[in-house]
């Protein structure tokens, strides 16, 4: 069985920086036509001068024959002004602007101390028309790991969509039945990216046969009534859902270690991840809306103008790949997956 789709976009990318940016950046290239990228480097993309220079390391890290387009991101701080929001809206490269709680997950210890702290630059955003990218989780620490999400989107989002009605806001890798009934619920200026990982394991997956660090990732996986409740979502059909993947690349080293690095790559094949989500669901043919439709629609883009290939063909994922001076562990490593993207390009 094979399937033909729009060439995809990935609304929700980590690529790093350097020589990992350069082992990882080609498995995305290879698949999707765009890709969200996030700005949390050290140091972070805090302006519109380090995303030019971002971007155009990214360019220059593309394979040969790949036509790839980087969507870059500001990481917004305490500091952030309206000023820097407008010069980011006229670049022509900004697409959105990224929140990270402070301390939420990997390199936000930079991050919003204070969302209520920073209105003006929100006011701004909307203004702009830039999309608001949110790490949904609280970080007290009563808060059970768990619970971050549903509780930010208890509390913390509702405010935050009274004071800014008319921002465009994207909740990044929901995890939970919680997030996906108040995207569901919330107005057409609210919407929500899905990762191929929080589809396909819950929190069980995590402690199979003793603790396994290249499924830990934040938000965390959660349970399995979370996990049926996102299927819903992504296979549903409702344009507030669509692909991004949060493929976040570490070393084997910094992931197998005494205090694991959160993240889950992806990358090297995320659309036949996907492609098996709504296969097992009986939803094939609304994966070209997921995963090429919905998110460029959002973003206001144009769809891309060719299309891929996706089989279904059992194979088992790899050990390991290259990165930097080590190795990488995928996620499912070893293990076997049932679909596959099939390289071609070619314009409709």
């Amino acid at each position: 069985m094979e399937i033909e789709i729009t060439r995809p976009d990935d609304m929700h990318l980590h690529l790093r920086d350097g020589a990992a940016l350069e082992a990882v950046v080609g498995f995305t290239a290879r698949q999707f036509g765009r890709a969200v990228i996030m700005p949390n480097l050290k140091p972070p993309v805090v302006n519109t001068e380090d995303a030019e220079s971002y971007y155009q390391r990214i360019m220059n890290a593309i394979p040969e024959g790949h036509s790839f387009e980087p969507l870059m991101t500001l990481y917004l701080r305490d500091n952030t002004t309206p000023d820097e929001i407008q010069r980011a809206a006229d670049s022509g490269i900004v697409k959105a602007c990224k929140l990270y709680p402070l301390g939420a997950t990997t390199n936000s210890d930079l991050g919003v101390s204070n969302i209520n702290a920073i209105d003006d630059v929100l006011a701004s955003m909307a203004a702009c028309g830039l999309p608001l990218l949110l790490h949904g989780e609280v970080t007290s620490s009563e808060v059970d790991i768990f619970h971050r999400e549903a509780v930010f989107v208890q509390t913390v989002l509702p405010q935050l969509l009274y004071r800014h009605p008319f921002l465009k806001i994207v909740l990044e890798h929901i995890s939970t039945k919680a997030a996906a009934d108040f995207v569901r619920s919330a107005p057409s200026n609210v919407a929500a990216t899905i990762t191929a990982h929080h589809l396909l394991d819950n929190r069980n997956a995590l402690f199979k046969g003793g603790i396994r660090p290249h499924y830990y990732c934040l938000p965390i996986l959660k349970t399995e009534r979370d996990r049926l409740s996102l299927i819903e979502a992504a296979t549903s059909g409702n344009p507030k859902f669509f692909l991004g993947t949060d493929s976040a690349p570490h070393s084997v080293g910094a992931k197998q270690s005494a205090c694991g690095c959160a993240g889950a790559f992806t990358a090297y094949d995320a659309i036949g991840l996907y492609a098996q989500v709504f296969d097992e669901a009986g939803q094939i043919e609304r994966l070209n809306d997921f995963a090429s439709r919905f998110g460029a629609e959002f973003y206001e883009l144009p769809q891309n103008e060719d299309r891929i290939r996706i089989v279904k063909s059992p194979h088992t994922v790899p050990e390991c790949f290259p990165y930097e001076d080590t190795k990488i562990v995928p996620y499912r490593a070893g293990e076997e997956v049932l679909w596959r993207f099939v390289e071609s390009q070619y314009t409709v």
